[in-house]
């Protein structure tokens, strides 16, 4: 989705920014999140970025062994999204969708009187987040359809090919990843690939692994 606002690099983003700790919400650059918003702390972190005119979040994951703790401990690497649609449902909730625009290293926590968690976020390590469609040349697209037609046939789900084919490979790829089925663990490390090939790669790795378990457990013999 185009965004009004423009980020042409770290600077344009602030330092500090409200994080939404989410187990296995994936956001990448570019790629929408959609968000159904309940908890009152978090009511209150989108009413605040709303005001405040940035209209920023930052989604990160929690460490996964600490995924159901009260304050779980944050991963190192998230990626910040600016609200770009939002809506009320009249019974208490917001929906959202964030455009990703960069991913970002937390430097520190900041003790904040928010009910929401703020960090210090350092966007430096990733300024080729800010460039559109950066090594899309590299990427093995061929073994990418393959793994995704594999991954749709062997769980009886359709697809529109026709639209997938036409899609520029970095919005394929991170769509695809965001989409992805797999855990904490995995998105995390599709998060932190330190480029689109990398990426892609670790997405149809991750999904010939899985189609390769569940062969295996349909081989097993029976019981019964």
């Amino acid at each position: 989705m185009a965004m009004n606002a423009v980020y042409r690099g770290p600077a344009d983003l602030p330092d500090v920014i409200p994080v939404f700790p989410l187990p296995g919400a994936l956001l990448l650059p570019r790629g929408q999140l959609p968000l159904n918003i309940f908890e009152p702390r978090y009511l209150a972190m989108i009413d605040d970025a709303l005001a405040s005119g940035h209209r920023i979040i930052g989604m990160v994951q929690p460490v996964p062994a600490e995924e159901d703790a009260k304050r779980p401990t944050l991963a190192d690497i998230g990626c910040a999204g600016r609200i770009t649609q939002f809506s009320e449902t009249g019974d208490g909730r917001y929906m959202l969708s964030l455009t990703g625009i960069a991913r970002f290293r937390i430097v520190s926590e900041v003790l904040a009187t928010t009910p929401y968690r703020q960090a210090k976020a350092d966007f430096q390590s990733f300024a080729a987040d800010f460039e559109a469609r950066v090594g899309e040349e590299a990427v093995d697209r061929d073994s990418l359809l393959k793994a995704l037609k594999e991954f749709l046939e062997a769980n009886n789900m359709e697809a529109d090919w026709d639209g997938i084919r036409r899609a520029p490979t970095e919005a394929l790829v991170n769509a695809l990843c965001m989409m992805s089925p797999w855990g904490v663990r995995e998105k995390q490390a599709l998060l932190e690939a330190p480029d689109l090939k990398t990426r892609a790669a670790l997405l149809v790795a991750v999904t010939e692994v899985a189609l390769a378990k569940d062969q295996t457990s349909d081989e097993k013999p029976s019981l019964n």
